[in-house]
């Protein structure tokens, strides 16, 4: 078990293997930072379910950091990874990356206030057959292909995207940072994540390649 600390963003799902830049500025979300900074603790970026607390309206930082806040459900399965500080400002604020290495599973919250801390466990892939592999590859290059032709019509995906260094990527890293390069709404990525299998994530996405019109 690993206890993580949960960057709640509507909207927004993460994978493993990409970097997720972070603009810290709620005074309860610094603290959380630095202790995860202090004490090289993870840091879960995940999408939520819906809004289950308003935050108040006019309260001090001490206020803040004693009371709930605006509080959202987040979904269970998420990335999560070590901070890295690229940079403090005079009051306060904080820019960070975050290096998502891995997907957990909420197991119970540890932690409410002033920021929520759940003990999770990894979630892992279901390990292909020798056949899978096979087909697996197959999709990865048929995904690379349908790029290659989406991006030249569409030139905002060139960037990141060279087809060599694509192909040489394990099916694994591939099927999940994949969906840092595109993006196909946050619901339909919160199901890819929770997909355990590398041809589930990598069958969705050559599906949703093949829907997008040139």
């Amino acid at each position: 078990m690993v206890d993580i600390c949960i960057f709640p963003i509507p909207e927004c799902v993460t994978f493993p293997g990409t970097v997720f830049p972070l603009h810290v500025f709620e005074p309860r979300y610094r603290a959380m930072i630095q202790h995860c900074l202090d004490n090289q603790l993870p840091v879960a970026i995940c999408h939520t379910r819906k809004m289950i607390h308003a935050a108040p309206v006019y309260q001090s930082s001490t206020e803040a950091l004693q009371s709930n806040q605006a509080t959202y459900q987040p979904f269970e399965i998420f990335s999560a990874g070590r901070c890295e500080l690229v940079r403090s400002l005079p009051d306060g604020r904080l820019y960070l990356n975050v290096h998502l290495r891995q997907r957990y599973r909420m197991v119970a919250e540890k932690q409410t206030l002033p920021y929520r801390v759940f003990e999770c466990e990894p979630f892992q892939d279901i390990e292909p057959d020798e056949n899978e592999q096979n087909l697996n590859r197959e999709l990865q290059d048929k995904i690379v292909h349908r790029l290659q032709a989406l991006a030249f019509r569409h030139p905002e995906l060139e960037v990141g995207f060279a087809p060599d260094e694509w192909l040489a990527k394990d099916v694994h890293t591939f099927s999940f940072q994949l969906f840092g390069l595109v993006s196909f709404g946050a619901d339909l990525q919160q199901e890819i994540l929770e997909m355990n299998s590398i041809h589930q994530r990598l069958q969705r996405a050559l599906e949703l390649l093949n829907s997008i019109d040139y």
